[in-house]
């Protein structure tokens, strides 16, 4: 009798090729949506308890959660989505008994890529899904059934959730920048906007999102001199613009904020403004604001003579103009990463 080789259903080779592609970070299928499904398959399966069915499928569901968390945590601004992520690990992990692991020391499956794990937690959904999966890697009985180990299933959702409930903080919560006082204000209190712009560069430490936040908190709290007021607003603006990934909703709401106290509609008879001289790159918008406030300092700057009088640097126009840019690349970060309204307003 021929032996018949064991094959995925056509449904779930589809569903490993489409989390695949998102945890690779190359998406071909709507993240936000296949996520939310992906959850909510999840929350079904716990409502299937004591068969085989469901305990194939809270090692199955577990795996993936936790394969696609990371996703969820760094790339999707959905609230709904993380509670519907954390509502089924919790689910799971409440069944989970760590106690119970009877395995060697070194039995459990480590070192899961994301595109394995969701290889692996798609395949352990049904039996024909577990045969393909021993067939392909060379497993026996005993490494199969690790991975429905309850110690190593519980390490996985406690892992899940720990970098969920982080990431849920730093997306949606209150981000502290006062720190930031002591690098960016002198003795006097005054605002050393050439600090500001060391600062802004620095995108490789992380630094532009905080820097335009402490900038907006300080636009808005109205602490910031007539003088220093165009200064602030262009490294709010830069800290927008430089931002190519999108800032989350822990940063825009006051970002856009700020912006909201701009008046769109102003009007000038100017033929040009400064700024439209050195927004082309990063270096170029450093020296054009660096002279501006330390013109000995930094003499070099893109913008020519008759375009840097103060008059044309503080024209409500420039700001109006400014401030319509960014809030087009807020609306932007709105598109790419999702969420509802109420994830970015409050």
């Amino acid at each position: 009798m021929t032996e018949v080789t064991p094959t995925l259903p056509a449904d779930h080779r589809e569903l490993i090729s489409d989390l695949s592609g998102i945890v690779s970070d190359y998406p071909y299928t709507d993240p936000e949506s296949t996520l939310a499904a992906l959850a909510d398959d999840a929350g079904e399966a716990l409502g299937r308890t004591a068969t085989p069915q469901s305990r194939r499928e809270r090692t199955g569901y577990t795996i993936l959660l936790h394969a696609t968390c990371w996703y969820v945590s760094a790339r999707v601004f959905n609230k709904s989505l993380f509670a519907a992520y954390t509502r089924s690990l919790e689910g799971f992990r409440a069944h989970l008994d760590r106690a119970s692991c009877t395995c060697p020391s070194d039995a459990h499956p480590t070192d899961l890529d994301s595109e394995y794990e969701v290889e692996a937690g798609v395949s352990m959904l049904t039996e024909a899904g577990r045969g393909a999966f021993a067939e392909e890697y060379g497993l026996d009985d005993g490494e199969l059934a690790a991975f429905d180990c309850e110690g190593f299933l519980a390490d996985l959702a406690d892992e899940a959730l720990d970098r969920l409930r982080e990431a849920r903080e730093e997306l949606f919560g209150g981000i502290d920048v006062s720190h930031l006082d002591a690098r960016f204000l002198d003795d006097d209190g005054r605002i050393d906007v050439v600090a500001l712009q060391e600062a802004i560069g620095r995108s490789w430490e992380d630094n532009t999102g905080p820097v335009a936040l402490w900038c907006a908190r300080r636009w808005l709290t109205g602490q910031v001199r007539d003088e220093e007021r165009i200064g602030v607003f262009l490294c709010l603006w830069m800290g927008i613009a430089q931002s190519y990934g999108g800032l989350p909703p822990s940063y825009a709401r006051d970002l856009a904020a700020a912006l909201a106290t701009i008046d769109l509609d102003a009007s000038c008879e100017h033929p040009q403004h400064p700024w439209s001289t050195a927004n082309d790159t990063v270096q170029s918008r450093y020296r054009a604001v660096v002279h501006l406030y330390a013109p000995d300092d930094h003499p070099d700057t893109p913008v020519p003579a008759e375009l840097s009088a103060r008059e044309l640097w503080e024209c409500p126009v420039q700001y109006a103009e400014l401030a319509r840019m960014a809030l087009d690349d807020l609306a932007g970060w709105r598109t790419m990463r999702g969420g509802e309204d109420e994830d970015w307003e409050g």
